[in-house]
């Protein structure tokens, strides 16, 4: 009775394993498709404007972009976080909004999550001149009128998203408690917490500290890699202690049941676009 059990839970895990993505990291049977098979699965992963890229300092285009302005950035609100078997969401309400940073409209917010490494490996995705930094926070924002990210992968800058680039530091950052403590809450799929007086602000700088920023056309960084993503990554790193970090990295798992690690996909080819950066107007400014 023990071994039929097994044998069907196998067979189970093996069913949903062709039917999933994994990260390099995970290991199914050799029927998961890791980053370099997403394609083959998910066409649209094997598109010209995928992400995320490695950005070329010297290979930017500086340009004349505007700040941003954020809405309910401050607002006291009640964040749900559920692990999602491939990372974990925070999910944000739609009043908290962007608008600025020559994007073209307003947007609405829909959930930010982090990709990390693993027993002391870097876990950003984006790379800045081939260097991994060791997390990144992606703020995920839909353009409105768009209602799901469905609808909005028809316009190519249907979603907006924020990127953040962590550096280890001695000391805590105090503000990303609550976010490592809900982490631990939520250690397997499906699972959900409720991180309770929440603001946005708590964990990013405010908009007018935010005038650097790198920008491209790419895609969603996980299947099925939709191609509508105006991508902002902010030159301004965030801290968190090498203490935190292995906090975060330690506490959820995969659907498989393995540890939640190497939650990057790998750098992907510019295919020709352009990287344009704001720093010429912050340098302008300041000089």
């Amino acid at each position: 009775m023990g071994f039929s059990l097994y044998l069907l839970t196998l067979i189970a895990l093996l069913s949903q394993c062709t039917a999933q993505w994994c990260y390099q990291s995970q290991y199914c049977d050799d029927t998961c498709k890791d980053p370099n098979k997403w394609a083959t699965e998910f066409p649209r992963c094997g598109g010209l404007r995928q992400s995320p890229i490695n950005i070329v300092t010297s290979k930017v285009h500086n340009t004349a972009l505007p700040p941003f302005s954020f809405i309910g950035h401050t607002d006291i609100i009640n964040v749900t976080v559920e692990n999602k078997g491939h990372s974990a969401h925070f999910a944000l309400p739609q009043s908290v909004r962007l608008t600025g940073g020559d994007l073209p409209g307003h947007y609405r917010a829909a959930q930010f999550h982090f990709h990390w490494g693993g027993n002391g490996r870097p876990g950003s995705e984006h790379t800045i001149d081939g260097e991994r930094f060791p997390m990144e926070l992606h703020i995920v924002h839909i353009k409105e009128p768009y209602g799901s990210l469905a609808e909005a992968e028809h316009d190519m800058a249907g979603i907006a998203l924020l990127a953040f680039l962590f550096e280890e530091t001695t000391d805590d950052n105090p503000n990303l408690d609550p976010v490592i403590a809900a982490l631990g809450q939520v250690p397997n799929n499906g699972s959900s917490t409720v991180i309770p007086n929440f603001r946005l602000s708590d964990i990013i700088p405010a908009a007018k500290d935010l005038h650097s920023y790198y920008r491209y056309v790419g895609s969603m960084t996980t299947p099925g890699c939709e191609q509508a993503v105006a991508w902002t990554l902010f030159d301004r790193t965030l801290s968190i202690s090498g203490r935190q970090l292995d906090a975060v990295v330690s506490q959820c798992r995969f659907w498989t049941g393995l540890p939640m690690t190497d939650i990057f996909r790998p750098t992907q080819p510019l295919d020709g676009r352009v990287v344009y950066s704001s720093k010429s107007v912050l340098n302008g400014k300041n000089g």
